[in-house]
């Protein structure tokens, strides 16, 4: 399977509580719920699509929860079937039991572990959110595609998907489109470490 991480970013990167004001409040983030006044008809069509290709969810504990708590509720949303009954894995040092079912507590060695999931048969593991965990596994390499949804809004403080001191990634963009409300969307695909040139004359 290809390990696919789709997160949604602020325009300055932030990518800590998009959903809602009390989704994610950690380190005393009071800006939450940043990306849903730019939800569009044409976004949902795209994010429609990209769930529609997944075969298994990934998932940090805290979005686990929070996925955990509301999706077995939504099962009037379209989206519904797909993330309640596909095999879903929680990557996660002190959960003991998950009642989402079916899903895999990954301890120990994660990116191990998520290297053996590659090696299964299927199309793509998606990893929703769960920012820490997408940036560990970009720095083991195992990250094959990006997509990033970005909102025209600068939210000032909160935890970035692309700290400084990350890994460094180098990308090669697959497809892009910018919807009504102004959400950019790109995707990209991982090439492994970026490379570096000078501009100057005859470049």
């Amino acid at each position: 399977m290809k390990v696919v991480l789709q997160e949604f970013l602020s325009l300055d990167g932030v990518s800590q509580g998009p959903g809602s004001p009390d989704e994610d409040t950690s380190d005393g983030f009071t800006r939450g719920g940043w990306f849903v006044p730019h939800l569009d008809e044409a976004f949902e069509r795209v994010a429609a699509g990209w769930l529609g290709r997944a075969d298994a969810f990934l998932f940090g504990r805290r979005t686990y929860e929070n996925f955990a708590r509301d999706w077995p509720e939504m099962t009037d949303h379209p989206s519904a079937d797909i993330l309640n009954g596909s095999p879903k894995y929680v990557a996660s040092r002190t959960l003991t039991e998950a009642g989402w079912d079916p899903t895999t507590i990954l301890s120990g060695d994660v990116p191990a572990q998520v290297a053996e999931l590659k090696r299964q048969p299927g199309r793509e593991i998606q990893i929703h959110g769960s920012a820490r965990l997408g940036q560990s596994l970009l720095a083991a390499g195992l990250v094959d595609e990006i997509r990033l949804a970005i909102a025209p809004v600068v939210v000032g403080s909160g935890r970035r998907l692309f700290p400084d001191g990350g890994t460094p990634v180098g990308l090669r963009l697959l497809d892009h489109e910018t919807t009504p409300s102004g959400i950019a969307v790109y995707v990209y695909e991982s090439t492994g470490l970026p490379e570096y040139g000078t501009y100057g004359a005859g470049a």
